[in-house]
């Protein structure tokens, strides 16, 4: 048994060696790609590069990886085809692995784009990795539906109405049962959808294959190669005798493929909606630089995601994503956070429940006052660094925690992400040939220092609860209903809309109202004489344009 255990560990050890090799030439390759602004790809290098497949040799297990720096304008002018990689890059390549999926992208080795499927329709508009798996996914979206009751009420009382009909959605999520959940809400109001994942381990495989058995033009499968996502979105945007006029997005990805390639598409956008700081920030950028030619909704600084999703749901899922990876107690724990907004606020309230003791970093001195005033102490991270168990970052920054700070760090330190992007740790500096890394399970590594120092990584500090466990479906219903709001909006008063970011059509005040039946919640109705006293319409809106539900300091424009 012994001989046998020591055979499989020495298998184990070449795979990720393999991997490990193949990523770094994906980083090598794409950190040669960057484009100026005013370059396209080629779509004759595109076929040209699709036919080249990576050869791989067994490599030792230090290893220098090449450092890939995120930037603004990058994306890739060429294509190669099955490479598997880890991305350390851009936030679109943030690793998910969705724990309810029941597949497994590795029983399969065969790309999907390799395969030639058909729906039962007769149509082969989509590549998933198995059409097959329909049915399991079709499940999957049940039980979520049971639990986005608001979403599917919207569905119901517009459905007749089809708000939608002329939309051509395109858009760029999580595929999951929760976002498949909105993207039927949307054809069922009338829209046209053709989709693809925002993030390469994202998508739940049956989940994308249930999609495309009912007849969405679905393009994503879970451990995408990064030449495989774009592929995917530009499936997506350039299809014969199909334009879209709407875009929903996650990240931005999609957003700025279509402006830097196709910007004759781009211009008869009518709406973007925009879900994370990601891309909001970069839709900031091409506004500030005068290039912002659509009007563009900004989901993630709006009430019902802020206060909602953001705080609630990381409540909830950094406990689970923890507690998965590395079965830690936390009474008793040192933990760091890192940035107090609503989903520090969130992390740092679940670990106090569970006793641990809990310490917060921020750069705002109004952010610093609320945490003070929870009962937490606000340090800088360096005083406390060589003492800490946990670190956990929630800033949406770069370079969070420095490889300096990683070196003072005492052993069996955990180390984890909750910001959108992987930029926050600086994971390229622990890739160097004196630090060792040990895959110990699915998203879970040892980096090892020379004098045998283990940190555990989570993820490779992608973002930690939609890598490592999954996400509460009543919270991903409020978002999805402020987005199908959103485009509601955008798609049937377009004529009416400046062009500009976050441009208010709407009060929240409905969504948030479709979802409060789930608790059987029962508001107060003002009388005419107290509407009057306030100066308010007794059937709402209950709050002023200025009014805000957040933390005073932020300068975002409510929509």
């Amino acid at each position: 048994m012994s001989e046998l255990a020591t055979g499989e560990a020495k298998a184990e050890g070449k795979q990720a060696s393999k991997e490990v090799k193949e990523s770094e030439n994906v980083a090598e390759k794409y950190s040669a790609m960057t484009v100026s602004k005013n370059s396209e790809m080629n779509m004759g290098d595109l076929t040209t590069v699709l036919s080249a497949v990576p050869t791989h040799k067994p490599v030792k297990k230090q290893i220098q990886f090449v450092e890939d720096k995120q930037e603004f304008s990058r994306f890739p002018t060429k294509t190669g085809r099955r490479s598997l990689s880890r991305s350390i890059s851009q936030s679109s390549t943030d690793s998910y692995s969705s724990a309810a999926s029941y597949t497994d992208s590795s029983d399969d080795e065969t790309s999907p784009r390799d395969k030639t499927q058909v729906n039962v329709k007769g149509s082969s508009d989509f590549c998933v990795k198995n059409i097959k798996q329909a049915e399991f996914g079709r499940r999957e979206i049940e039980i979520a539906e049971q639990d986005m009751a608001a979403l599917i009420s919207l569905r119901k009382r517009a459905q007749s109405e089809k708000p939608l009909a002329g939309a051509k959605i395109v858009g760029c999520t999580h595929i999951t049962a929760q976002t498949a959940v909105l993207i039927e809400t949307l054809v069922a109001l009338g829209a046209q959808c053709r989709w693809t994942a925002c993030n390469i381990y994202s998508t739940q495989n049956e989940v994308a294959a249930a999609l495309a058995e009912s007849g969405v033009a679905v393009f994503a499968w879970k451990g995408e190669s990064e030449d495989d996502f774009w592929w995917c979105i530009d499936c997506c945007v350039n299809t014969e005798g199909w334009q879209p006029n709407m875009i929903l997005d996650d990240g931005g990805d999609l957003t700025h493929w279509m402006y830097k390639k196709y910007p004759n598409v781009f211009k008869k956008i009518r709406g973007i909606v925009e879900e994370s700081v990601t891309g909001v920030h970069r839709l900031y950028q091409l506004s500030k630089a005068g290039k912002l030619c659509v009007p563009a909704m900004n989901v993630n600084d709006s009430v019902t995601k802020q206060k909602f999703d953001n705080l609630y749901c990381c409540r909830e899922s950094i406990l689970d994503g923890l507690k998965r990876t590395t079965d830690v107690m936390f009474g008793g724990k040192q933990v760091v956070v890192c940035g107090y907004g609503e989903v520090g606020k969130g992390c740092c309230a679940a670990l106090k429940a569970l006793g641990a003791i809990v310490y917060v970093t921020e750069i705002d001195p109004i952010c610093a006052l609320q945490a003070c005033m929870d009962g937490f102490r606000v340090v800088k991270l360096n005083e406390i660094i060589r003492h800490v168990d946990v670190i956990i970052t929630c800033t949406g920054n770069k370079n969070v925690v420095t490889r300096d700070q990683l070196d003072r760090m005492k052993n069996g330190s955990i180390v984890c992400n909750m910001g959108h992007s992987n930029t926050e740790i600086d994971v390229a500096s622990l890739r160097t040939p004196e630090l060792t890394w040990e895959r110990v399970r699915s998203q879970v590594d040892h980096v090892i220092w020379p004098d045998g120092k283990r940190v555990i990584l989570l993820a490779e500090g992608r973002l930690l609860n939609l890598s490592c466990s999954t996400v509460p479906t009543f919270v991903l219903s409020i978002t999805a209903t402020t987005q199908v709001s959103k485009i509601i909006a955008l798609h049937t008063e377009f004529e009416h809309v400046i062009i500009k970011i976050f441009y208010k059509l709407l009060k929240y005040e409905y969504v948030a109202s479709l979802h409060l039946a789930t608790f059987d919640a029962h508001l107060t109705e003002l009388s005419d004489e107290q509407a009057k006293y306030l100066g308010l319409n007794k059937n709402g809106p209950f709050k002023p344009n200025y009014y805000r539900y957040r933390h005073s300091n932020d300068s975002s424009y409510e929509m």
